[in-house]
This record gives C-alpha cells, sequence and structure tokens, in this order.
C-alpha cells in the first residue's frame, strides 16, 4: 500500500467569496493512502449470491397472496445479482460502508465512509465495461475523512465529505471538497487539490460546464467553485443542505430544515416546496428531477413525489416494510433514483423498493430481496447499482429484452401464466416477454422469446423441446440449479445462457445453438452423456464445454 503524507505538504492560498475567506489546498491535511495490492483488489469481487434475485411483491407484503402459492403468477423484472464489491477495510477502519456511487461510462466511482465515531473513508474506480466481469482498477483510503459523495468529470473525481479540523493547525472548516485527477480509471495523487467550507460536513457534489457545487450540512452552504482551481465562485447559506439535483439551469436543493429550494444557476430562490418531514440528523437523503417532477427520500415517510412548478405534492410512495430486528431509525428512505419508468427507493433496512412510474400514479411492484442495509441507489442503461453498507457495492441486471429482440417475438403471445410452469406431454406453447419464475417443466414444446429468471430447476423431459431466444437466468451461486435435458430432449439456445449449477446432459440429450452469436454462463459443470450431442457455435465463459 502506497502512502502519501501530505501533514507536512500543505500549500495554500486564499480566494476571497461574497462573504468570507475560503481556503484552496494544494494537498489536505490529512494523509491519502493508494491501494497497491492487486490481489486485494480482486479479492473484493465477490460473486457468492450473484444469480436469480426474487423480488418479495407488495401483495405478499400486505397479504392478500403468498409467497408459498403455487396459484402465484410468474413476477415481472427478472432480475439477476452479477456480483458484489466488498466493502474496503484496512487497519483502523474495519466498519467502511458504502455510500455513494456515480456511473460514467465504463466505470462506476464509488465513495465509503465509516459508521463509527471519528473519520475515515475511501473511493474505488470499478470497470463495468463487462458487467458480469466487473474490475477495481483503483482504490484510496483516507485516513481522516469520510468520503460521502463522488462526482467524476473530464479525467477527475470530485469528492466531497467531512474531516476532523482539530487536527489541523491552518484548516477551520470540517467539509472539503477534493479535485482528484484520474487516467486510465486510476487516481493519480501527485497533484490533489482540496477546497474547504462552513457546515458540519459536505453531503453532495454535482458539476456545471464551468463549476462545481457542493452541499455542506448543518450550518452550510451551497457553494460553487471553479473548475479550474478550486477557487469560490458563489454561495449561498442553508440550515441543513443534503442533496442537490440539476435539470439544465435548474438547481434544487433539499434543506432538511424546511423542504425543497429550487434556484436559478446564480442560487436565487424561484420555488420553495415546503415538507415537514422528520429528515434525521446527519442522515443520507436524496432528491432527483423525473420529468416535471421532484422526488425526495422522506426518511421514515418514504418518497414524495411534488409537481415542481406548483410545489404541490403529487402521492408519497411508502416503505412497504418494517423487518424484525432492524433499528426502526434504519427504516427509512435515504436515496431515490430513476430509470425511465422505475421507481427505486433505497430505504436503509428495509432494502431496496422498485417500483413502476406510470404517468399520473407509481405502482408499488415490491422489495428487491438484497442482502445489507441499502443507503444509495443509482440505475443507468440495463444495471441498478445499490450502495448497501457494510455489504458493498451490488450490481444488478435488469435483463430488459432489447428493441430488436422484442420486434423479433411480436407476432408470439406474452406470458401472464403461474410462476412454475409446466408444458404437458402433447402441448405446444410459444411465449414473449420478462418473468420469474420458480420452476420450469417441459413435456412438451416450448418456444420462450425475451428475458426469464428461474428460481429452481429446468427440466426438459423425455423426447421434449425446449428453445430459447434472449437471456435465460437458473439458480444462484449460494442456491444452485440445474437444468437438465433428459432422453431425446433438445435444447435450443440463441441469446445469453447462465446456469448457476449444473447442465445435465442425458442419453441421446442434445443442446443446439442457433447463430454464431450465443454465450453460455455455467457456474457448475457440464455433466454430459457419451451420446449427447452438442451442436453450433457458442462463446463458452468459463471453458466448461
Amino acid at each position: 500500500m502506497k502512502k502519501v503524507s501530505l501533514t507536512a505538504l500543505a500549500v495554500f492560498f486564499f480566494a476571497v467569496s461574497c462573504s468570507d475567506e475560503t481556503t484552496i489546498y494544494s494537498d489536505p491535511q490529512s494523509d491519502v493512502l493508494l491501494e497497491s495490492s492487486q490481489a486485494v483488489l480482486e479479492s473484493s469481487i465477490v460473486y457468492d449470491n450473484a444469480g436469480v434475485i426474487d423480488i418479495t411483491e407488495e401483495a405478499t407484503l400486505s397479504g392478500r397472496s403468498s409467497k408459498n402459492d403455487e396459484d402465484q403468477l410468474a413476477g415481472d423484472y427478472p432480475l439477476t445479482l452479477v456480483a458484489q464489491v466488498a466493502a474496503p477495510s484496512r487497519s483502523g477502519a474495519e466498519n467502511l460502508t458504502a455510500a455513494h456511487v456515480d456511473l460514467v461510462d465504463d466505470y462506476a466511482y464509488v465513495a465509503y465512509n465509516t459508521v463509527e465515531d471519528g473519520y475515515s473513508g475511501a473511493i474505488d474506480i470499478i470497470n463495468v465495461s463487462d458487467p458480469t466481469n466487473p474490475r477495481i482498477t483503483s482504490r484510496i483510503y483516507y485516513t481522516n475523512a469520510d468520503i460521502n459523495s463522488v462526482k467524476y468529470e473530464n479525467g477527475y473525481v470530485y469528492a466531497v465529505g467531512g474531516f476532523d479540523s482539530e487536527k489541523s493547525a491552518t484548516i477551520d472548516f470540517n467539509s472539503f471538497v477534493g479535485k482528484i485527477p484520474v487516467s486510465g480509471g486510476r487516481f493519480d495523487l501527485s497533484n490533489i487539490t482540496y477546497g474547504f467550507q462552513e457546515g458540519f460536513n459536505a453531503t453532495d457534489v454535482k458539476t456545471t460546464s464551468n463549476s462545481i457545487l457542493v452541499t455542506s450540512g448543518k450550518d452550510g452552504f451551497l457553494k460553487s467553485y471553479s473548475k479550474n482551481d478550486l477557487s469560490a465562485i458563489n454561495e449561498a447559506p442553508f440550515a441543513d443542505l443534503r442533496s442537490i439535483a440539476i435539470n439544465g439551469s435548474t438547481i434544487a436543493v433539499l434543506n432538511a430544515a424546511e423542504g425543497v429550494s429550487i434556484l436559478d444557476s446564480n442560487f436565487n430562490t424561484t420555488k420553495e416546496i415546503s415538507i415537514s418531514s422528520d429528515f434525521g440528523d446527519f442522515s443520507k437523503r436524496t432528491i432527483d428531477f423525473s420529468g416535471e417532477n421532484i422526488v425526495v427520500a422522506e426518511g421514515s415517510r418514504g418518497a414524495g413525489i411534488y409537481n415542481m412548478s406548483t410545489g404541490n405534492l403529487i402521492e408519497y410512495v411508502p416503505i412497504l416494510i418494517n423487518p424484525e430486528g432492524v433499528d426502526p431509525a434504519n427504516v427509512v428512505t435515504n436515496a431515490v433514483a430513476k430509470n425511465e419508468n422505475v421507481l427505486l427507493m433505497a430505504n436503509g433496512g428495509a432494502g431496496l423498493c422498485l417500483s413502476e412510474d406510470q404517468g399520473d400514479n407509481t405502482d408499488l411492484v415490491g422489495i428487491i430481496e438484497l442482502s445489507g442495509s441499502t443507503n444509495f441507489v443509482a440505475s443507468k442503461g440495463d444495471y441498478i447499482f445499490a450502495a448497501s453498507g457494510k455489504s458493498g457495492l451490488q450490481i444488478i441486471k435488469l435483463n430488459r429484452p432489447s428493441d430488436s429482440l422484442e420486434a423479433s417475438c411480436a407476432d408470439i403471445p406474452v406470458y401472464s401464466g403461474q410462476r412454475n410452469l409446466n408444458v404437458n406431454e402433447g402441448e405446444n406453447l410459444a411465449y414473449r416477454g420478462s418473468k420469474r419464475f420458480n420452476s420450469v417443466n417441459v413435456s412438451g414444446e416450448l418456444l420462450l422469446c425475451g428475458s426469464w429468471t428461474v428460481s429452481n430447476d429446468t427440466n426438459i423431459n423425455d423426447n421434449a423441446s425446449f428453445s430459447m431466444n434472449g437471456t435465460y437466468v437458473v439458480g444462484r451461486n449460494n442456491k444452485r440449479k440445474d437444468i437438465k435435458v433428459n432422453e431425446n430432449g433438445i435444447f435450443r439456445v440463441e441469446g445469453n445462457l447462465t446456469i448457476y449449477g449444473d447442465l445435465v446432459l442425458n442419453d441421446g440429450a442434445t443442446i443446439e445453438f442457433l447463430g454464431s452469436d450465443s454465450v453460455v454462463n455455467i457456474f457448475g459443470e457440464v455433466k454430459k452423456a457419451s451420446t449427447a450431442e452438442v451442436i453450433g457455435t457458442f462463446d463458452d465463459v468459463r471453458n466448461k464445454f
């Protein structure tokens, strides 16, 4: 581990802003450690829980249906957990928690802070160009600072948090923003620049075309800094800022003491949305734009959705569960995120909630079954990134069918049946869609076109035929399940097949890959009888054939 000691190297000058002095440093009054062990970085990627993840649906949580009901319909959103990134740990900071993530191009930038007294943090850069095989390319530790939020732009990570100014002879403020050079997915510690501002702890950071915007909490400020040297441009005092969101030239900030303030680019208030929720002391809460609305994480009340123009409350999206054994103070909505029509709520100890934006209302779907306390959530493209406290970062795939696949399947009826799919002998069935199955058992002929997950085994019985086009995932690493093709059965694959378990090809069985672009990822083994056949061209990710 490479250590850069910066205590004796502080080089500073003063830039006078509109109301006070802002101290700008070339180096902070704290030590930064660069993780130099590739083995440590590689071992931080964990696949123990990878695979099919279920959603405990709203009807089950409300008692209107049972999860063990054999007649329960197959659920929407066939999600899979790709991998987890374990939270960093070092001597003196064994309990770091994932607090924030920023997604830009092929990289995820993850902030960590500590739940214990004192200050300690870290930042990871994770290459997710192949989300099925994420790699940590660089990691730094802060020995005297929490990192609460990060933003990457044009070769720099802007990190904000709090540090112990009492340990510094020259810095009076706890809140800071750091400008850290990054090249090729790796930190460069040779030229870090820092700015400090009033407020107990810096809570969020965003960028505009020419400035960095930083919020700080108790008795803090919204402050803008020059991208060039972090000199102060403008500022506005607020009682307790938690989050900032930007939509064009419109700025929204969440003030835990009053609600949401809508500002113009000069920090003039154009609209106030009064909110009386208890946002907690020093707790993470976020806001996000959603079309003409703004979504606010309101702690124990859930998520509030407000019209940005009128300030009127449209609806509350409640927290669905109150888990036994979880401190009520941790059953709170910490953060919200939108991805097309999907609303995600990071509800702390109550998990990660998924809802659908129906335009005029929000339809609760359920709780994604993940480990850990969900502090923050971000979503981009086909992926969800959940910062889950001590469980680190969890990477979830939505498995949405491509537009071209949906077009090619348009003439096939949508599946709307039970979660246990049974095809009897003599039946010839075909379906399209995106569903979560409990089990699939084929004795006749079946075609599935779209995206599908199966929690338990898939059985293709004697003389039966099953064709899949799209994505098909079976089992998970800690609950392995198999695909079994029995005597003279045929399994045709066109697309992406993942098995967290074994592929069993019994006597006379055939697996046939159509086209030349199919990908097969088998975490168990291929158990092939001598008379079984493997036909076609495919990418064998783990070399199991």
